[in-house]
């Protein structure tokens, strides 16, 4: 073992019987592993299967001992948590004063950087030069790296483009301010759908067209309107538009299918770390290093959870029916009144996830019925003992800030629906790459988001009702199982489970 490893090793070790391990069993083998990649400067990927406040001082140990400068890459959040908890208590045991500081943008007195990854990517992607080459950048909850990046190359014309356009381009506003109307009466005689975006038609595609083949003649075409036109013939893209019915607003939005080939070139610019709680349900993370344009030649490593400490206590009825039976949403119902009832008693949140809106008012009215105020349907705005009824992606925007539920009742697993018009451009793209869209879109993302939802829960052994009948039927149930694990499984209710014990 090399010198700053062993040093890193048992300085960890040490810390760790002084404040506790943190349930967290992998320690001393990720902070060797992360001292090694940097020292080298080799990259290397690691699944944590577990929580940024569990595993960060395996990164942050070494990042702190040795004599190299570093970038922490990470969301605003995790930043400030690192900054304001993790690092002053650890720099204060190792004895050390590393100038550490969160910013947009490198300094020449920087050794550890905190930065946005819209910054970092955004600075990798379009030369902006605010970080210099070759320093070694730990990239933390990355199981969010593509969305991030797809984000950042999305082409957003909104109501502030089309103002601008109107102002530089006086002696074109009625074609502009008609293409708009057209635009808008088009758009708004859609019907509503829960996930506020849709298709791109090709009639709105043609009125955007005229214009710009008008503005193009004269060498007037500028800004995102000119970006679009020249993107939106390529394959690779996808268009759609979301509209927000209570502003009268909507935005065109154009953004690459898969992103991995920008992001290939980033990764010989430095030494990189990724690390996530779920990247790929195998260690090698062959989907997700084809998704972000990793080759195969990383260190690629996936830690399993604590199984003594960090599972989930799993309630999987497997005679109940499924999503698409006209029984379901009874049984469904019902289900949800008992597990909250028997839950009522503790004070801790209980989460109902429904992504059909119809249903999340009807389970939303019956436990009103029973606990009052206590029901809020997709609000924030709630307290330890609340009943939040949500869809996924609710759940996932807001998860971070809400407590950890004590109980999780889940309607359907979180397979993006292809009724979700920027699913469904995916899913398209896919087959006309004649590529499986199910094993390298869909059933990847379920995934990942099932196990960012369960790895806070795991971690405080809270309840998980799985009412989705197909793990049990469908071939790809078994991935889904092996995703919550551990945990401990019954097909049945125990009221133990919550509190009642046996007379």
């Amino acid at each position: 073992m090399n010198a700053i490893e062993a040093d890193v090793h048992s300085s960890l070790r040490d810390f760790l019987r002084q404040h506790g391990n943190r349930n967290f069993p992998h320690h001393l083998t990720m902070a060797r592993l992360i001292a090694r990649a940097l020292r080298l400067g080799r990259p290397a990927l690691m699944q944590t299967g577990s929580s940024v406040s569990k595993y960060c001082l395996s990164y942050l140990t070494p990042i702190l001992l040795g004599d190299w400068s570093a970038i922490i890459v990470a969301p605003p959040m995790t930043q400030k948590y690192l900054l304001e908890i993790e690092i002053p208590k650890l720099q204060k045991w190792l004895g050390i004063t590393k100038n550490v500081r969160m910013g947009e943008r490198w300094q020449p007195q920087d050794r550890v950087l905190l930065t946005s990854p819209q910054s970092w990517l955004g600075d990798r992607l379009e030369d902006q030069h605010k970080f210099p080459a070759s320093i070694p950048t730990i990239i933390d909850r990355a199981d969010s790296l593509e969305e991030w990046t797809r984000e950042l190359l999305t082409i957003k014309i909104t109501t502030g483009d089309w103002d601008e356009l109107l102002q530089a381009l006086p002696q074109h506003q009625e074609l502009i301010r008609n293409t708009r109307v057209k635009l808008t009466k088009s758009i708004y005689a859609r019907p509503e759908n829960p996930y506020r975006n849709y298709v791109l038609l090709d009639s709105e595609l043609s009125i955007i067209a005229n214009l710009c083949e008008v503005l193009s003649k004269r060498q007037l075409l500028q800004g995102k309107l000119n970006q679009f036109w020249q993107q939106i013939a390529d394959k690779s893209n996808i268009s759609w538009i979301s509209r927000d019915r209570e502003r009268g607003s909507f935005t065109i939005n154009l953004s690459p299918a898969r992103v991995g080939n920008k992001l290939k070139p980033i990764w010989q610019q430095q030494p990189a770390v990724i690390i996530g709680s779920f990247l790929d349900t195998e260690a090698d993370a062959t989907t997700y290093r084809q998704r972000v344009g990793l080759n195969s030649e990383i260190l690629s490593l996936k830690f399993t959870p604590n199984r003594q400490n960090n599972h989930i206590q799993l309630y999987l009825p497997d005679r109940f029916p499924m999503p698409n039976s006209p029984d379901f949403q009874s049984a469904f119902i019902e289900q949800s009144l008992l597990l909250v009832s028997l839950s009522s008693s503790i004070e801790r949140l209980i989460v109902v996830i429904a992504d059909d809106v119809p249903l999340q008012g009807q389970v939303g009215s019956v436990l009103a019925g029973e606990f009052g105020s206590r029901v809020k349907v997709e609000n924030s705005h709630i307290s330890d003992n609340s009943i939040l009824i949500c869809g996924w992606s609710f759940w996932q925007l807001h998860q971070e800030l809400l407590p950890i539920p004590r109980l999780l009742i889940i309607a359907t697993l979180p397979i993006p629906s292809l009724e979700n018009p920027l699913v469904a451009n995916l899913v398209t793209y896919y087959k006309t790459q004649r590529q499986d869209w199910f094993r390298l879109y869909l059933l990847p993302s379920a995934l990942k988001t099932l196990e960012q939802t369960t790895v806070p829960l795991r971690e405080s052994q809270s309840i998980v009702a799985l009412l989705d009948n197909r793990v049990n039927f469908r071939s790809y149930g078994k991935i889904f199982l092996s995703a919550l694990e551990p945990c401990a499984r019954i097909n049945y209710i125990d009221p133990t489970w919550f509190g009642y014990r046996d007379s």
